[in-house]
């Protein structure tokens, strides 16, 4: 039985997004922002429910937001729980709002309008990749210090009035000496993490020669405070010390459970790396607009594509506010 193979005429023709055929009434353009935009948010959405999964997992030792992210710009030592995490929200819708005017500019074909709003658009973007550079940067340098329990506990110190206090406020420096290990000493050389700035014992001499020093551990209890041991438990805890640790990495961290650090970082990071890249979209549509490639076309659908791909890192951002840093 001889094969039939069948031909399309020839007036049939694949969409190719021109003006007569119009799936959803969106052009090729749109509609493959739109598959990009949904497969993105599949992908979040992975990362999210990962984070909650592993969240209440650890729930009992899961770090407090109020407690990590308290920096603002300008205020060292001013306790500001979440206040710039929330101004860096403020500024990216903000920002999404400025894109929904150079949108609506470019529909009226106002290109003057388009540029002033593409603009401010562009310096709220920059702005909140520059604050969430500034939020790692204290997020990886750390505030107090913590020590390491051989079973991977963290601890962390308290004054008597159960205020959080850093290790600089009360470690002792103790004559021994201590020695980065580098490549030139040694035949067989393994790279060594950065020495912290206190030793293990320099911290239980401190903590031994201040009693009003309590430790508190990273067990949350039913009032969402961290448990605070006595002197008599503080000491018998400090006993099983390993490390020193500093700030955070991939590694450990000293606000609590590791997974925190870890997706902390990959979070915001992977959503960062969408505003950059937003920004830098942007940077090169602006200058089209400048010069009047988008008026020589007669529609700036060109806006209003990249601006489906802004609206969409906003609002992945608030369910990363929501999720990570409010819940």
């Amino acid at each position: 039985m001889g094969a039939t193979v069948t031909t399309a005429n020839n007036d049939e023709k694949t969409w190719g997004g021109g003006h007569d055929i119009q799936p959803l009434g969106s052009s090729y353009g749109k509609m493959m922002m739109w598959f990009f935009i949904v497969s993105d948010a599949l992908t979040f959405s992975g990362f999210l429910g990962a984070y909650g999964f592993s969240r209440f997992k650890f729930i009992e030792t899961w770090p407090l937001a109020d407690e990590v992210f308290t920096h603002f710009p300008f205020m060292h030592g001013v306790s500001a729980p979440m206040y710039y995490v929330a101004l860096m929200t403020f500024i990216l819708i903000f920002s999404s709002v400025t894109m929904v005017l150079a949108v609506d500019a470019g529909h009226q074909m106002k290109k003057n309008k388009v540029i002033v709003y593409m603009f401010l658009t562009i310096i709220g973007g920059l702005i909140f990749v520059g604050s969430q550079a500034w939020e790692w940067k204290n997020f990886i340098k750390g505030e107090y210090g913590a020590i390491e329990t051989k079973g991977g506990s963290i601890l962390q110190f308290v004054n008597k009035e159960g205020k959080q206090i850093a290790l600089a406020d009360f470690a002792t420096h103790l004559p021994e000496e201590r020695e980065q290990l580098s490549r030139e000493k040694g035949t067989w050389f393994m790279e060594e993490a950065a020495r912290p700035s206190f030793s293990v014992a320099e911290v239980q001499a401190g903590f031994k020669a201040n009693p009003d020093i309590l430790i508190r551990t990273e067990v949350i209890t039913d009032q969402k405070t961290k448990t605070i041991l006595s002197r008599a438990e503080s000491e018998e805890k400090l006993a099983q010390a390993a490390l020193v640790v500093e700030g955070a990495n991939l590694i450990r961290n000293e606000y609590g459970n590791k997974l925190f650090a870890d997706f902390f970082f990959f979070i915001t990071g992977f959503h960062g790396f969408h505003v950059f890249s937003g920004v830098i979209i942007n940077i090169i549509i602006f200058f089209n607009v400048l010069l009047g490639t988008y008026e020589k076309r007669k529609s700036y659908e060109m806006v209003e594509k990249v601006g489906l791909y802004w609206h969409f890192v906003d609002l992945v951002w608030v369910f990363v506010f929501t999720v990570f840093y409010l819940v």
